[in-house]
C-alpha cells in the first residue's frame, strides 16, 4: 500500500484521525477517535476507525500501542503537515489569527512573548549574514530592530538550533497584530505581497498572495523564488521588498496610531504607511468603515542574505519568544563579528 493507491475520500478522513492523534495529550483507541471525529462532524464506527488505523500501520504513520491505542509516529506527523493541500487553503490565515491570540506582549509593561520567524544559517556564515541584515535593519525595511541569535543547541522559542548552525529569529510582521488585539483591536490580514519602493517611499505592490487563499507564507515564496531586492531597496531606495496589507476598524484609528508609535519605540515598528477611512491605499480597495495599513515583511533583513547566495533555511510565524531575550540588531553584529 502507498499513499498514491488512496482515494481522495480515503485519505480526508485518515488526515481527520491524524488530527486527532496530534492534538491528544497521550495514545488513544478508537473509541475515543470515533468519538472526537463525530464532534467535527464526521462519523465513523468504531472499525471503520480501526481499520484506517491499521492500514497507518502499514503506511508508518501510527504505531499500535496495544490497549493504549495508537499515537502518531515522525512520518506521521510528516504527513500531516503535507497531506492534502487542498483542505490547507486558508492555514495561514489561520496562523495568523491563532499566534494573535496566543501573543501576550503588553505594551505598558513591555512583558510578553512576541512572534518571531526563525532562519538558520551554516555557522561560518552567520557572519556575514548578521552583517547584512544590519543594513536592512538601519534602512528601516524590517520589522522594527530587535532579533535573537541563537548557537547550536541553544534554543529559540520551542526551536533548538541544529549543530553546524547559528538560528536567527526575527520580529514577525504579526506580532503587531497581536499587540492590537491585545488592546481589543481586531486587524484584518488581507495579503501579503511584493512592495516596490520608491526613492524610499511605498509604490505599488507588482505581486499579491491572499492569505485566506494560500498555505505557504507569500514572503517565503518570493524569498525561494529570487524575486525581491532589500538590499539594493536598502542602499538606493529603490527595489522590490516583502510587506502586507491589513484592514484595521476606522473608529479605533487614533489608537492604532497611537500603538503604532509605541511599538515603534520597543523596537517593534514596520509600518510604512496607513491610509485614511474608506479610502484606499495604493491603489488597493479598503472595506467600508475601515482603514487600509502596509506593514513590513519581517523576514526582509533574511532576503537580502539570500540576494547575496547565502543559504538559509527560513520559516515565517515559527515561535513565540519572550521580548525580554531579544537585542538591537547593532548589539547582534557586533557580537558575531
Amino acid at each position: 500500500m502507498t499513499v498514491n493507491t488512496l482515494d481522495i475520500k480515503t485519505r480526508r478522513r485518515m488526515a481527520a484521525i491524524l488530527r486527532v492523534l496530534r492534538d491528544a495529550e497521550s495514545s488513544i483507541g478508537s473509541e475515543r477517535i470515533a468519538h472526537a471525529l463525530a464532534l467535527t462532524g464526521i462519523t465513523l464506527s468504531e472499525r471503520a476507525v480501526r481499520n484506517y488505523l491499521a492500514q497507518m500501520d502499514t503506511l508508518g504513520w501510527t504505531r499500535n500501542l496495544g490497549r493504549r491505542g495508537r499515537q502518531l509516529t515522525e512520518k506521521g506527523f510528516a504527513e500531516l503537515e503535507s497531506a492534502l493541500v487542498v483542505d490547507k487553503v486558508g492555514f495561514i490565515a489561520a496562523k495568523v489569527d491563532e499566534l494573535s491570540y496566543q501573543m501576550d506582549f503588553d505594551v505598558a509593561t513591555r512583558r510578553g512573548k512576541v512572534i518571531l520567524n526563525i532562519s538558520t544559517v551554516d555557522a561560518t556564515d552567520a557572519s556575514k549574514a548578521l552583517q547584512i541584515m544590519g543594513h536592512v535593519y538601519k534602512a528601516r525595511l524590517g520589522m522594527g530592530r530587535l532579533l535573537i541569535v541563537a548557537d547550536a543547541g541553544y534554543p529559540i522559542g520551542d526551536f533548538r538550533v541544529p549543530e553546524g548552525k547559528v538560528g536567527i529569529g526575527t520580529v514577525c510582521s504579526v506580532s503587531l497584530n497581536g499587540i492590537l488585539l491585545h488592546a481589543n483591536i481586531a486587524l484584518a490580514s488581507r495579503f501579503g505581497g511584493l512592495l516596490e519602493l520608491e526613492q524610499g517611499r511605498p509604490g505599488r505592490f507588482t505581486q499579491i498572495i491572499n492569505y485566506d487563499g494560500s498555505s505557504l507564507d507569500p514572503l517565503e515564496i518570493f524569498i525561494r523564488s529570487h524575486m525581491t531586492s532589500v538590499m539594493q531597496a536598502a542602499r538606493t531606495g529603490n527595489g522590490a521588498l516583502g510587506a502586507s496589507f491589513r484592514e484595521a476598524p476606522a473608529a479605533a484609528l487614533p489608537e492604532v496610531r497611537r500603538l503604532i508609535r509605541e511599538a515603534d519605540k520597543l523596537g517593534m515598528g514596520g509600518v510604512l504607511a496607513v491610509g485614511s477611512p474608506d479610502q484606499p491605499l495604493l491603489d488597493i480597495p479598503v472595506t467600508v468603515g475601515r482603514v487600509g495599513m502596509i506593514v513590513c515583511g519581517g523576514l526582509n533583513p533574511v532576503s537580502a542574505v539570500v540576494e547575496a547566495g547565502i543559504h538559509v533555511d527560513s520559516a515565517a510565524m515559527s515561535a513565540l519568544c519572550d521580548y525580554s531575550l531579544l537585542r538591537e540588531y547593532r548589539e547582534a553584529v557586533q557580537q558575531h563579528r
